[in-house]
């Protein structure tokens, strides 16, 4: 009888987890626009500067568009680069030993939508880890497991926006949240990696949504 509670208990404690999971997620993108919104962004344009290191600091530009494609420009010398993106077939970066843009074959492009939107019918697994401090706000912690891949979240336990995000090689952390239209999005990002050599703080300070983009747009 024991045994048997024990077993009851910890399948209700996995499904307690796995409910909570969900509606933390859920909440996040209802207080954030709401699923229709989100899925009805198509394009995103950022604007703003990165300070990479200590001292460098340029105006960058990102280029967004679904289903995947992609484009950072840099303003180096008063003049735009390129450093990095995917037009659909291609992908690409700078390759700073020569100052030029290169193909990367084995480029992965990174889905439109985060993670989260969709995250069942995109296969992942999600499970409630309880709360943790983010500086001085506690968070509800969320992982999401596809295959051997595994991410954490880090939900406001006020507001339920997203306030850390951990991958395998980066962390990113996002403040200052404002309204972009019907959605809500975060004006300062923070990005840190193991190897302290991708570091930057991007602070945005105009977000287009839904523009239209010429069709060359994203190529290199």
């Amino acid at each position: 009888m024991k045994k048997l509670l024990l077993v009851f208990v910890m399948v209700f404690s996995q499904i307690s987890f796995a409910q909570t999971a969900k509606e933390i997620i859920d909440k996040n993108i209802e207080l954030s626009g709401g699923l229709t919104n989100w899925k009805l962004l198509n394009s995103v344009l950022l604007q703003g500067k990165v300070i990479l290191g200590i001292k460098d600091e340029y105006p960058i530009k990102i280029y967004q568009q679904r289903p995947n494609l992609t484009k950072t420009v840099l303003t180096i010398n008063n003049k735009e680069t390129a450093i990095e993106g995917y037009d659909g077939n291609k992908g690409y970066g700078m390759n700073y030993g020569n100052n030029k843009l290169q193909e990367y074959p084995d480029y992965i492009p990174e889905s439109f939508d985060n993670d989260f939107i969709d995250w069942e019918n995109k296969g992942f697994e999600a499970k409630y880890l309880g709360k943790e401090k983010v500086g001085d706000i506690y968070c509800h912690k969320v992982e999401l497991t596809k295959n051997v891949n595994k991410n954490l979240y880090y939900f406001d336990t006020k507001t339920y926006m997203l306030l850390k995000e951990v991958k395998k090689d980066e962390t990113l952390n996002y403040f200052d949240y404002k309204k972009v239209g019907t959605l809500v999005m975060p004006f300062r990002i923070e990005s840190a990696s193991p190897k302290k050599d991708g570091d930057y703080v991007m602070l945005i300070n105009k977000i287009d949504i839904n523009k239209v983009f010429p069709a060359n747009a994203f190529k290199f």
